[in-house]
């Protein structure tokens, strides 16, 4: 058994200890045998956790989940120093400067009057900061793991930046007509059908952009919203004494409609 100070209240230092007795030679036999590659998906459900507790308000559930996300990052400073490449500390160390550097109209001279000025600054700096010299490098720097619509929605932001956008939504109204159109045709024919629907998609998200939408919450609420709708088709279904794959197409529309309008 590995000896850990018991105490009324751990702090960071004790996260770290842990995490590396964890990792130790006498730790945990998971702990011991992980890799950055066999946590990733551990960080990112942790981080949607974290979201999850603040789309709720729920206090306890955030400072628990933000513990989880913690405990993540500590996990993969701990394999980095094993590994000899980097520690915890160098972590800490360089987005402390980063934070720094970002923000010269609080650390240094500059001055930024709006949050909106400060976005245009922070963007003009990190592209400096990383050697992004066109946009089209900004571009490809977005992470390519983001959820398919929020990277739409970021890689059309940097485009507007430089000018490529529609003057209003009215434009990108438009333009998710014609994709929609050119989707249809797709289906017809068998052919270019996932490259056309990937086409309606980039579309929505930018009319979703124009309109001040997140196109993640959006999706999210209209997965919400056809559970909902669902679950009072089958307990229709039910009320007529029978289940849904006993209804024909009609009598199953009939019952969305009216889910619909409730």
């Amino acid at each position: 058994m590995l000896n850990f100070e018991r105490k009324p209240r751990y702090g960071y230092v004790d996260l770290l200890e842990i995490i590396r007795l964890l990792r130790s030679e006498d730790g945990c036999p998971w702990d011991k045998v992980q890799t950055h590659k066999s946590i990733r998906r551990g960080m990112l459900e942790e981080a949607y956790e974290a979201a999850e507790a603040i789309d709720r308000d729920d206090t306890a559930m955030l400072r628990e989940e933000l513990g989880d996300v913690l405990m993540q990052v500590v996990f993969h400073a701990d394999l980095a120093a094993e590994e000899g490449r980097f520690s915890m500390e160098d972590v800490c160390d360089e987005v402390v400067k980063k934070l720094l550097y970002r923000h010269p109209h609080v650390f240094g001279d500059a001055h930024e009057d709006s949050p909106e000025s400060v976005l245009v600054s922070w963007d003009k700096l990190k592209r400096a900061e990383k050697g992004q010299s066109t946009t089209a490098d900004a571009l490809d720097a977005v992470a390519r793991s983001l959820p398919g619509l929020w990277r739409a929605e970021k890689l059309q932001k940097k485009a507007a930046g430089a000018g490529f956008d529609w003057p209003d939504i009215h434009g990108a109204l438009d333009k998710l007509d014609e994709e929609t159109a050119e989707l249809r045709r797709a289906v017809d024919s068998g052919e270019g059908v996932a490259d056309e629907l990937g086409d309606v998609l980039f579309a929505a998200v930018k009319v979703g952009r124009f309109a001040g939408v997140d196109p993640e919450e959006a999706m999210a609420a209209t997965c919400e919203k056809f559970i909902r709708r669902f679950r009072a088709m089958e307990e229709g279904a039910s009320r007529r004494g029978c289940s849904l794959k006993e209804l024909s197409l009609d009598e199953m529309t009939a019952l969305w409609n009216e889910a619909k309008s409730t």
